[in-house]
C-alpha cells in the first residue's frame, strides 16, 4: 500500500496521467469532428431524397397531417353513428294499396298508405274518394299494429310496408 502511495507521488505518475488525458482529449476531438461530419452528410442526404427540400420537415408535416385526418375521421365516424341512431326513427318503409271505396266511382282513387320506421312505428293514412268529397284519416301504428280498428286495405298497406325490402335512405 505504501508502494502505491509512493508511485502516485512521483513525477512519472503525473506524466502518465497527463498522457492519458491528452489521448482522451484527442479521441474526444476526433469523435466530435466525425459527429459533425456525419450530421452534415445526413442533412445533405435528406435534402437529396427530398429533391432539394428537407425530408425530415416533410415527414414531420405528413405525420401532423395524418394525425389531423385521424381526428377528423373519428369525428366523422361519431357523426355517422349519431345519424344511424336517428335514421331508425325516420320513415323507411312504405306500403300503399289503391282501391275503390264506392261502387259508383269507376277507378281505384281511394288509397291506404302506411309510413313506418325501422321498428314498424308510424302512421297509416286512408284517403277515401267519392264524387262529392274526399276524406283522409290517419291512425297511429306501433310495432306494426294500430290501437284503432283498421280496414282491410289499411292492414294490407301496413303488411306491404313491413315486408318491403326497399328502405328509404
Amino acid at each position: 500500500m505504501e508502494n502505491l502511495i509512493e508511485i502516485i507521488k512521483t513525477d512519472t505518475f503525473l506524466f502518465i496521467i497527463f498522457g492519458i488525458v491528452i489521448v482522451l482529449l484527442i479521441g474526444f476531438s476526433i469523435m466530435l469532428v466525425k459527429f459533425f461530419t456525419l450530421n452534415k452528410r445526413y442533412k445533405e442526404f435528406m435534402k437529396k431524397l427530398g429533391n432539394g427540400k428537407n425530408l425530415e420537415e416533410d415527414l414531420e408535416n405528413y405525420i401532423y397531417r395524418v394525425d389531423t385526418v385521424e381526428k377528423q375521421n373519428a369525428k366523422i365516424l361519431n357523426e355517422i353513428k349519431n345519424l344511424d341512431e336517428n335514421l331508425i326513427k325516420c320513415i323507411q318503409k312504405v306500403g300503399i294499396v289503391r282501391y275503390s271505396a264506392f261502387k259508383d266511382t269507376g277507378s281505384d282513387l281511394s288509397f291506404a298508405l302506411a309510413l313506418l320506421d325501422e321498428n314498424n312505428d308510424g302512421v297509416v293514412l286512408n284517403g277515401i274518394y267519392s264524387r262529392e268529397m274526399s276524406n283522409i284519416y290517419a291512425k297511429p301504428v306501433e310495432k306494426g299494429k294500430s290501437t284503432y280498428t283498421v280496414s282491410e286495405e289499411e292492414e294490407q298497406a301496413i303488411q306491404k310496408a313491413i315486408t318491403s325490402n326497399t328502405l328509404i335512405r
